[in-house]
C-alpha cells in the first residue's frame, strides 16, 4: 500500500514537471534547427535604372548585378534624297564629294577594277556659229562607272579616235556626211566599254531655218500661181457666158435680123 502511494506521488510529480520539459525540448529544437527562409520576389519595371530594384534586394547585396544596356537603334528623321548630280553635265563636282558634304545618296558605280559601262550619246548637232562653224558637236552622258576618259570613234575614219577628259561631256568633230555612225567609248584602267545601241548614233542633221523659209516661199509662190490661174479661168468663163446672152438678146429684138443675112 505504501509503495502504491509512492508510485502515484512520483507519477503526479512527473506530470507537473512535464510542461517545463516540453518547453525546454522545444527551445532546444528551435535553437538547433536551421532557420527557415522564404524567397523574396523582386519587381523590376525597367532595364538599366538603379531605382528599379527593391529595398530588400539592396539590403542583401552590396551592389546590383550588371544589366546590359539596351541597344539603341538610330532613327532617321529625314528622308534619303539623291545628290544633285547630272551625268549629262560637264565639269561637275564628283558625286562622292557631294555625299560627304550633305549626306545625300549617289547612284551605284562599278569599281575601277572593272571595265566601265557604255556611255549614252545625247545628240549630234551641227555647229552654225563661232570658230567651229561647219563642224558637228557630239554630246554624251556618263555611265554608272568609274571613268578616266572618253573616246569618240567615227565610222570610216582611219585616224586615231578623239580623246576627252573624264569631266567633259561634249566634243567637236569635223564635218560629217549624213548617215555616218559615231560611237562614244568610256575608258578606265581596267579596259573600255563595248559599243551598244545607245552609245552609237548616226548623224542625221535637222533641217535648218533657212531651208524651212525657202520651202515656205516656194509653197507660197506655187499657191499664188494656182490662185491666179483659177481666177483667170473663172473670169474667162463668166465673160463667155455674158457674151452669149447678149448675142441671143440682140437677135430676138430685131425681127428682120437673121443669121443668114437681111431679108
Amino acid at each position: 500500500m505504501t509503495s502504491l502511494c509512492k508510485n502515484q506521488a512520483v507519477l503526479l510529480l512527473f506530470l507537473i514537471s512535464s510542461p517545463l520539459l516540453h518547453s525546454h525540448l522545444f527551445t532546444h529544437a528551435a535553437s538547433t534547427s536551421p532557420p527557415i527562409t522564404r524567397p523574396r520576389i523582386l519587381f523590376m519595371t525597367g532595364l538599366g535604372s538603379d531605382d528599379d530594384y527593391s529595398d530588400d534586394y539592396l539590403d542583401d547585396h552590396s551592389s546590383p548585378p550588371e544589366v546590359p544596356s539596351p541597344v539603341r537603334i538610330p532613327v532617321l528623321n529625314r528622308e534619303a534624297r539623291l545628290c544633285p548630280y547630272n551625268p549629262c553635265l560637264e565639269n561637275q563636282e564628283p558625286c562622292a564629294n557631294l555625299a560627304v558634304q550633305s549626306g545625300c545618296l549617289c547612284p551605284g558605280l562599278s569599281g575601277a577594277d572593272q571595265p566601265p559601262h557604255a556611255p549614252r550619246i545625247q545628240a549630234l548637232l551641227p555647229i552654225s556659229e563661232g570658230d567651229d562653224r561647219g563642224k558637228v558637236e557630239v554630246q554624251w552622258c556618263a555611265p554608272s562607272s568609274v571613268v578616266s576618259g572618253y573616246r569618240v570613234v567615227v565610222e570610216g575614219t582611219d585616224g586615231d579616235a578623239l580623246e576627252f577628259g573624264d569631266a567633259l561631256r561634249r566634243g567637236s568633230l569635223t564635218s560629217l556626211e549624213v548617215g555616218t555612225k559615231v560611237c562614244v567609248v568610256a575608258v578606265n584602267n581596267a579596259g573600255h566599254s563595248s559599243p551598244s545601241e545607245f552609245s552609237c548614233n548616226r548623224y542625221d542633221p535637222p533641217e535648218s531655218s533657212e531651208h524651212n523659209v525657202f520651202a515656205w516661199v516656194i509653197s507660197g509662190g506655187v499657191a499664188l500661181l494656182l490662185l491666179v490661174v483659177i481666177t483667170s479661168l473663172i473670169l474667162w468663163k463668166q465673160n463667155m457666158c455674158q457674151r452669149g446672152k447678149r448675142d441671143s438678146t440682140d437677135g430676138l429684138g430685131n425681127p428682120s435680123y437673121s443669121t443668114e443675112g437681111t431679108l
